[in-house]
């Protein structure tokens, strides 16, 4: 019986825990970061915090990008079209680098003025630092960028081994940047910024020449100007924009509030810089099984298999809440040291605290619906309604929320968080009644 099925859960199994293991590396770069630049304090900490915000809401553009192009090459394998398939790949790398390249140049060219007006008023010091981790790690845009959009394409083959592996190499090499860099060196926040740098830079060159493999369903070995198809890039875009919107949107609502954090004072950013780090912690195993989902949905409706698309993701989703039980139990088991980590006063410390015990539960109860569910329904075409359902969640939840916590319940930054929580069980509402209503099946891609 199982024949029958494009995947075996021997399949599945090799999917998920690379990609667990890939999330979990691609996380550890910015944790690097901030434990790694905690020695030279709590200004550098915030600084390097402040930028990270930034430095996800555009990594999350060009994952959005990278997410079109394996829908489309996706369901172009699904139906055994492997010539088509290979033509979607070559476009998405050229979109990923020439987006990539323009969006740097703006963050070079307006580096204080894209801070300040984010940021306003924070302390001159702690400004300082985030302008040194900004110039550099504005470098390593199109190297990260085409690195997602090639490990996009692994993961559509179902091969989520090999950006895992290159995701270890950036990291090794990351720390070693670090350790020499930061204390060998005495670089501080640049050396930090510098060895990410060099890390994505020697990652995105080694999923290339992989990519060059004539052998894999997928290969791109050339990526001529003219060979540029401006009507495959649109079809990857009308996955790509919708996608990339909602996570625009869901990047810069937590811009917004992280200004508003910053309006409550060193130990406050603190304490959500290092929430926030440990947070993407709690979410590394719901975030893997998204991609699979991705992956997994994208193949079988290109091949006209809904009920396969529905039994792997429910399949799927049940094994999200086991690994996001295991992982957060064992967290909020071992919180208080985890965070000693991170040398913070105790004021900081305290808040930190509070903030991850409400996360890692409501991480178990909540996440999966929230944002490993919709990636069943982007797999199939159906983009728009899952980022109208975000936008409007994040601005009518976790914006206006949070200010209604931080100023007339006086909250704090905790209030933050609890209106990001609000956020969640609305989308996952909404996302389930979606799927359930089975609307999904009626959009095409290819």
């Amino acid at each position: 019986m199982e024949k029958a099925y494009l995947f075996s859960k021997i399949d599945l199994r090799k999917l998920v825990i690379p990609l667990i293991i890939e999330q979990a590396l691609a996380i550890t770069v910015g944790m690097v970061d901030t434990i790694m630049v905690a020695g030279v304090g709590e200004d550098a900490v915030s600084g390097v915090a402040l930028v990270d915000s930034v430095n996800i809401l555009l990594i999350a553009l060009f994952t959005a990008l990278g997410t079109g192009g394996a829908v489309v090459a996706g369901q172009y394998l699904g139906l055994k079209e492997l010539k088509n398939a290979n033509h979607a790949a070559k476009q998405l790398v050229i979109a990923a680098f020439l987006l990539s390249v323009a969006v740097m140049a703006a963050c070079l060219l307006l580096n204080r003025q894209i801070l300040s007006g984010v940021f306003g008023r924070v302390e001159p010091v702690v400004m300082g630092h985030a302008q040194t981790y900004f110039y550099v790690t504005a470098l390593s845009y199109p190297f990260i960028a085409v690195f997602n959009a090639a490990a996009a394409l692994f993961r559509g083959m179902g091969d989520s081994k090999t950006p895992m592996q290159n995701a270890l190499i950036m990291n090794v090499v990351n720390i070693i940047g670090n350790a020499v860099f930061i204390y060998a060196m005495d670089m501080g926040v640049a050396g930090a910024a510098l060895s990410t740098l060099l890390s994505r830079a020697l990652a995105c060159v080694a999923m290339l020449f992989m990519l060059r493999n004539q052998k894999r369903e997928i290969s791109v070995r050339s990526y001529h100007p003219k060979d540029i198809d401006f009507p495959m890039i649109r079809r990857i875009l009308k996955i790509g924009i919708p996608n990339g919107l909602e996570n625009s949107m869901f990047q810069i609502g937590k811009i917004v509030v992280t200004s508003l954090v910053a309006l409550q004072g060193t130990a406050a950013i603190a304490a959500h810089a290092v929430s926030n780090s440990l947070a993407l912690v709690e979410i590394i195993p719901g975030a893997a099984v998204g991609l699979a989902i991705l992956s997994v949905v994208a193949r079988c409706v290109g091949a006209g298999e809904y009920k396969q698309a529905e039994y792997y993701t429910k399949y799927l989703m049940k094994r999200a809440y086991l690994y996001m039980a295991v992982l957060n139990v064992a967290m909020l088991a071992f919180m208080q040291p985890i965070l000693s980590v991170y040398q913070l006063s105790s004021d900081t410390l305290s808040m930190a605290l509070e903030i991850m015990v409400m996360h890692g539960l409501c991480a178990i109860a909540i996440w999966p619906l929230s944002f490993t569910l919709p990636n069943a329904l982007r797999a199939a075409g159906d983009v728009k309604n899952t980022m109208v359902i975000s936008v409007v969640s994040m601005w009518v939840f976790r914006i206006v929320l949070s200010y209604v916590f931080v100023y007339l319940f006086h909250m704090g930054v905790f209030g933050i968080w609890v209106a990001m929580i609000v956020d969640w069980v609305f989308r996952s509402a909404l996302f389930t009644a979606r799927w359930r209503s089975g609307k999904w099946k009626d959009f095409a891609v290819v």
